[in-house]
């Protein structure tokens, strides 16, 4: 039987202090990140014993991920160094595990070094993204019986012919150094309780191939519906692998998308992996919630993982959500030396055989991003993604508008470019080949200036926050004019630490920001839901007549809502009455409002918002320009932790006026204070005027039993607000 246990906990880092997995080593803010601060040989220690139950298996250390080169030692046995930050890796370690006191050690290296994305000789300001060192994925010890299971791969074919459709499945079976013995494998589909098919034979050799048929009647996934089936396969030595698919059909053409048989526009976002104060070192509970945003709040139907292969936790919570994905190997633009790129060719294998199963990914990004032409380097990784699964095709952003040298399956281009008149602008189509945009918006529209207000910053200059709602309103209404695009990820869903082109060592295209608060670029977003499910105001401004905008929003604004019509009150007396702009936006679903009405000398308006569906108001929002009673407004993501002393959630907090809308140019320290078994992972106190009048922390349960936490937020001027979180014991959550 299949065993595993987590080895998350009590590890001694540099020899003084206690800390648990995933862990960064570096002690950061969420901004001004140094690479200096954790370019250096790091070491972690952990010493457990042999569970019982595992003695005369076969045992594995798994590791998910350790930034950037990990070289393990178990009980004075080095075992080989590992390099790349983003898969996983294991030892088998059998020969060398004890029944009890095993030590190991983790020496990870965390400088500069030639392993993908890194080996530039202009070090970190190479790259467009900054990656804080440290073990930070979780850590397991697994227990197999001498004949296991390395791997299952299970293709759904024929998806849309239910008389053909079946599941193809490639189980690669490991009898250990002895000669390989005849083992009997069944391959069960499962719906639930339920054996939809079943399919067994002798196995003699390590690859084995069974066909699950007659699935005439399964459910196909979709982004509305993302139903998941599970794959059991399960040897008579006593292992057994579960994996989940969903029957899809993801089609790239000349002439669009389409999912399932059907033409369908994708509409996304770009996003990086990276966290305030942890860099990429949070639980899974985290990293779900980024696919529940993009899906859930930005109504995206797709992510570009940018620009590395991200966490399985995200990979499950885009399957579970019918959000689509672009998966894609390390790198930014450099290309080094054979052995560098050797070193790719193993990431796109080690990528591609980890996330074959996830319904969710519909393209490998198997070139480096925006890389130059390498016809060798690419043919390598586009035969290794085919090798191992041919059922996807493959890509990589491209900077060159030509397909000279260009490899593989869908031309994916980063477009920047603008129109005269500064708007955003997306070259045709290439011809004969099917065309995507995997960037787009971004930074091309930045002043040509320096300082303080140049970027999409909710603390920066005010007419930039609302042209970049704008401009990706923009880009996806160019993109649903013509058939022919596949569609968008637009640069990006939240902001970054770097030293490219950023204030304060954040880069800040995002249409949120390093906490995942929406900015006013998400209102396009934010506004593509049918009303049905959730209706949407959400005006591309501030109602804030303070000293960086005296005269209120100005006489022309945009307003994002998915209503049928908008009614515009100043102090309870209608003043406009006005309709979606479907001539400027004839293919957005739910276009933006403009609305011109000009403030007739009242001090301290009040606004209210009115959104009509039909003849029914479906949703009202009001707007105060008094400070007076401005407040703190706390909240946080999750009732409930795991006491297992990695689990975390957000608390957010955020200036506002009476009736909870953003209040941005505020300033002061926000003072929290936590009591109760957690932690708090982040600045404490909080300045607020640099991340304009809102700030997070993530909330971390300590390890133990059952009990509740307490966070206060306090600021001289707005007040205190709480949040409560239960704690439930790991044990009783199985």
């Amino acid at each position: 039987m299949r065993r595993t246990v987590s080895l998350d906990r009590d590890w001694i880092f540099q020899k003084e202090s206690r800390v648990t997995l995933p862990h960064c080593v570096a002690k950061l803010s969420w901004q001004n990140w140094n690479p200096a601060d954790w370019e250096q040989v790091w070491t972690y220690e952990r010493r457990f014993d042999l569970p019982h139950e595992f003695q005369g298996s076969r045992i594995f250390l798994h590791f998910d991920e350790a930034m950037v080169t990990a070289a393990p030692v178990i009980n004075g046995h080095a075992l080989p160094s590992h390099a790349g930050g983003f898969l996983p890796f294991e030892y088998e370690i059998t020969d060398w595990v004890k029944p009890q006191e095993n030590v190991l050690t983790v020496a990870v290296d965390s400088r500069w070094q030639s392993v993908p994305p890194e080996g530039s000789p202009k070090g970190p300001a190479s790259i467009d993204y900054l990656l804080p060192g440290g073990m930070t994925g979780s850590m397991s010890l697994r227990a197999v019986p001498r004949i296991c299971i390395r791997d299952v791969f299970a293709k759904p074919v024929d998806v849309l012919d239910s008389s053909k459709r079946r599941v193809e499945v490639l189980c690669t079976i490991d009898g250990g150094q002895a000669a390989m013995q005849p083992v009997h494998v069944t391959a069960q589909l499962v719906d639930g309780a339920r054996v939809v098919a079943e399919s067994s034979k002798e196995a003699t050799t390590e690859q084995v191939a069974l066909t699950l048929g007659d699935l005439s009647n399964v459910n196909l996934w979709d982004v509305e519906r993302p139903h998941l089936y599970q794959v059991a396969v399960s040897l008579s030595s006593g292992d057994e692998v579960r994996t989940r698919i969903g029957f899809r059909e993801a089609r790239f053409d000349v002439d669009g998308f389409f999912l399932n048989g059907k033409r369908f526009k994708l509409f996304g976002l770009n996003r990086h992996e990276l966290y305030p104060y942890v860099g990429r070192a949070m639980p899974r509970r985290v990293l779900r919630k980024d696919a529940e945003i993009l899906r859930r709040e930005f109504n995206c139907n797709m992510v570009r993982c940018s620009h590395y292969p991200q966490s399985e936790a995200f990979l499950d919570a885009c399957d579970e959500l019918g959000l689509m994905v672009w998966e894609e190997t390390p790198g930014w633009q450099y290309l080094g030396d054979e052995q560098w790129k050797d070193l790719v060719v193993r990431d796109v294998e080690q990528m591609v055989r980890r996330d074959r199963n996830h319904s969710s990914i519909i393209i490998w990004g198997v070139r480096v991003n925006e890389s130059h032409n390498d016809p060798a380097l690419y043919t390598r990784t586009k035969q290794a993604a085919k090798a191992l699964d041919d059922s996807r095709p493959t890509s990589g952003s491209m900077v060159y508008y030509s397909t000279k040298d260009w490899l593989q399956d869908v031309f994916a281009f980063d477009d920047y470019h603008a129109t005269p008149d500064g708007n955003v602008a997306l070259r045709p189509p290439l011809a004969g080949v099917p065309f995507f945009f995997s960037e787009a918006v971004g930074q091309f529209n930045y002043p040509a200036r320096h300082g303080f207000d140049v970027k999409y910053r909710r603390a920066g200059e005010l007419e930039v926050q609302e042209r970049q709602a704008l401009f990706h309103a923009q880009v996806h209404e160019k993109s649903a004019a013509n058939e022919r695009y596949a569609g968008v990820t637009a640069w990006c869903a939240f902001d970054y630490g770097s030293v490219i082109n950023a204030y304060a060592g954040v880069k800040s295209p995002g249409v949120a920001d390093v906490f995942r608060i929406p900015k006013l670029g998400a209102g396009i977003y934010r506004s593509q839901v049918d009303p049905r499910v959730r209706a949407v105001i959400e005006p591309n401004f501030y109602w804030d007549f303070g000293p960086r905008s005296p005269t209120g929003p100005g006489p022309e604004v945009t307003i994002f809502s998915n209503c049928e019509r908008l009614e515009w009150s100043i102090n309870g007396q209608t003043r406009a009455t006005v309709y979606p702009d479907r001539f400027g936006f004839p293919h957005l679903k739910y276009p933006p409002f403009f609305v011109n009405v000009r403030l007739q000398g009242e001090q301290a308006p009040e606004l209210r918002i009115d959104g009509y569906v039909g003849t029914e108001r479906v949703i009202s929002r009001s707007f105060s320009a008094d400070p007076h009673s401005d407040r703190l407004l706390v909240e946080a993501d999750d009732p409930e932790l795991m006491a297992d002393g990695s689990d975390a959630t957000r608390v957010v907090f955020r200036a506002v006026d009476k009736f909870g809308a953003a209040r941005p140019f505020v300033d002061g320290a926000v003072d929290l204070k936590i009591e109760g078994p957690g932690t708090i992972v982040g600045d404490n106190p909080f300045e607020l005027a640099d991340a304009g009048g809102v700030g997070a922390v993530w909330v971390k349960a300590n390890a133990g039993g059952a009990g509740k936490i307490q966070v206060t937020a306090s600021h001289a001027k707005l007040g205190q607000g709480a949040v409560t979180i239960s704690l439930v014991s790991a044990a009783s959550k199985g």
